[in-house]
């Protein structure tokens, strides 16, 4: 969206919404702009989701399974949690062999890992990435 159809949209004019715009930008309200891929059409199609335990949960183990996983790409989104797992991950992959090979290559080579179960996501009900502001 241009920032003149953003002005139109708010009721501003072009100048003061771009002001706003790049206030929030400098603020950190707005992280970023990206587009959305759609990812069958990429030759991903399976999204996995992983609760991962591991062995102990101090500090330093959680930041070294943080640094491992940030650098693998088929990890899209991966959250610490509370309860019977430490993290969650959405992995995205071509099919089950591609899968396999994350999860024999990468996953259960880091040191630390208690335990992983895996989750086959079967379709996407919703999906967004706006907040309900």
């Amino acid at each position: 969206m241009t920032v003149q159809a953003l002005a139109d949209k708010i009721g501003l004019s072009a100048s003061p919404c771009l002001r706003r715009l790049r206030q929030m930008e400098r603020n950190g309200i707005i992280a970023g702009y990206s587009a959305n891929i759609e990812q069958k059409a990429v030759g991903l199609p399976v999204s996995v989701f992983i609760s991962i335990k591991l062995e102990r949960q101090r500090a330093g183990n959680l930041d070294a399974f943080g640094a491992a996983i940030s650098r693998w790409p088929e990890v899209m989104e991966c959250y610490l949690m509370t309860g019977q797992f430490d993290f969650l991950l959405r992995v995205v992959c071509a099919d089950l062999e591609s899968y396999e090979h994350f999860l024999r290559e990468k996953l259960t080579q880091l040191e630390g890992v208690a335990s992983i179960e895996s989750s086959f996501s079967l379709g996407a009900v919703k999906f967004s990435r706006v907040l309900p502001l």
